[in-house]
């Protein structure tokens, strides 16, 4: 078992915690102080002196194509599986997987194969079952036995609304599915919740809002991503969380947030707004195919989602003038009290040891996954199977 010492660490838990010494034995945080440890001269350590630089949490990253995307050209633009240093090397120490418009291609057994082979390779992954169309693409015939019966499936998604793309799925089958995951949450203590992508349809989210207000099922089981996608979207979603659902703010690669908002536009909107920041979250769509439609439903360009945005993201929100502790949960403590993954998303005793370090330009200089190194100094230590 790895045993580290991180010394002199500016802590943000994601709340500010100031100069601690945190030791790290295997996977877990196991002790913080403000003082230093006093550990027999037997014990093993290697000690790491931060020197004042700011230790955060782990991203997590609850959208992500971990299978690879796309398809929407034709078979040429599936993008190809996302090796484990894509996500490591951008800070995201957790991800969730799932499928999207290729949801027949591409299966949830496969899902599955990839989420083990990330963890094989030392990260922390789960997935969602489905993906755009109704009826859900499982691998147990339902989502609630996929839910039940495969520990790393969570919930639903990306099931799709408002988009040429999707099943275009009537109210009542909205409701079936979210009854689905809610319950199958209930049992396993899983986040049970469906994870909506949302295209640029006049609809928005009238579909979610209706099953808020009309339902019994909680609202925090619907969670609608990609609404910065373009402005009125947005401003439906602000009210949309003030009802009780999380909402997920896409990091768009650059050129690609128009004609909505980028990430960290939306961020300082929503705190503008004054909306409830605890049920914001932020993804990357790593690996998801990227492209632009006109309003013939004609592909005009494609690009594709990549993890690195997440700290673009935060870089940019920053230089907004947005405070760190405001900017810090919607990567990582919003997330994990959404997906009900209780060791993830803050820096504390018993907490998974999923650690990242920013330097003076609040660049990813080290990452810490489980209590391994992957990134030292800029340079990745551990890579995948077929990066080497």
């Amino acid at each position: 078992m790895s045993i580290f010492i991180i010394k002199n660490a500016d802590v943000y838990s994601p709340q500010h915690l100031g100069i601690m010494n945190l030791l790290i034995c295997g996977s877990k945080i196991t002790e913080m102080s403000r003082e230093d440890f006093q550990l027999s001269a037997n014990i093993q350590t290697e000690v790491i002196d931060l020197q004042g630089q700011k230790l955060v949490p782990g991203f997590i990253d609850a959208h992500a194509h971990i299978t690879g995307g796309g398809g929407e050209a034709g078979f040429a633009t599936q993008v190809p599986t996302v090796p484990i240093s894509d996500f490591t090397g951008a800070g995201v120490t957790t991800v969730v997987g799932l499928l999207g418009t290729d949801d027949t291609t591409r299966s949830i057994g496969n899902l599955l194969s990839r989420v083990y082979g990330l963890r094989e390779e030392g990260m922390s992954a789960y997935c969602w079952t489905g993906g755009y169309h109704y009826p859900l693409t499982t691998l147990m015939g339902s989502a609630k036995k996929d839910i039940v019966y495969l520990e790393p499936v969570i919930g639903i998604g990306e099931f799709a609304i408002s988009d040429h793309r999707s099943s275009q799925p009537t109210f009542d089958e909205i409701i079936r599915l979210a009854s689905e995951t809610h319950v199958a949450g209930l049992m396993t203590g899983k986040a049970g919740v469906i994870h909506f992508h949302l295209g640029d349809g006049e609809r928005k989210l009238a579909l979610l809002e209706r099953a808020i207000k009309e339902t019994e099922l909680p609202a925090r089981v619907f969670n609608a991503t990609h609404v910065n996608r373009n402005k009125p979207l947005f401003d439906h979603a602000c009210e949309l969380v003030k009802l009780g659902c999380y909402i997920d703010i896409t990091a768009f690669p650059e050129g690609f947030s128009d004609p909505g908002w980028s990430a960290a536009e939306s961020v300082a909107l929503a705190i503008e707004r004054d909306l409830p920041l605890e049920r914001i979250t932020i993804s990357s769509d790593g690996g998801g195919c990227m492209p632009d439609f006109d309003s013939c439903g004609e592909l005009v360009r494609m690009d594709f989602g990549r993890a690195e945005t997440l700290g673009e993201t935060l870089r940019e929100t920053l230089s907004l003038g947005v405070r760190l502790e405001q900017i810090l949960p919607m990567l990582t403590e919003n997330v994990a009290n959404l997906l009900r993954l209780s060791s993830k998303g803050r820096i504390a005793v018993d907490c998974d040891a999923d650690l990242v370090v920013l330097n003076e330009q609040n660049e990813i200089s080290d990452v810490m996954a489980l209590g391994q190194w992957h990134k030292r100094k800029q340079k990745m230590c551990i890579k995948g199977t077929f990066e080497q």
